[in-house]
């Protein structure tokens, strides 16, 4: 099944080259394939997943594990938010 998978600010360096100006790929995954395997071959140190929304909706760190996604689902991750 076909998700698109989105990563926002410093994380985009962990995208492919290509898809860093979009901020997205499309990734085909198995549908059993929890959000924290998604995320693994991205390499994106597992700190830096702050913020998790599927179709927009909070996934708690402690769902990440178990939770799947379904055909034409999108998954975002933004990183912690610092500043002053």
């Amino acid at each position: 099944m076909n998700i698109t998978f989105k990563l926002f600010a410093t994380l985009t360096d962990y995208l492919p080259a290509e898809a860093r100006r979009s901020n997205q790929v499309t990734l085909d995954v198995a549908q059993d394939t929890p959000i924290s395997q998604i995320i693994e071959p991205f390499g994106i140190p597992p700190k830096l997943v702050h913020l998790v929304l599927v179709n927009g909706k909070y996934v708690n760190p402690e769902d990440r594990g178990t939770t799947t996604l379904a055909e034409g689902d999108v998954l975002a991750i933004w990183p912690p938010v610092a500043g002053g």
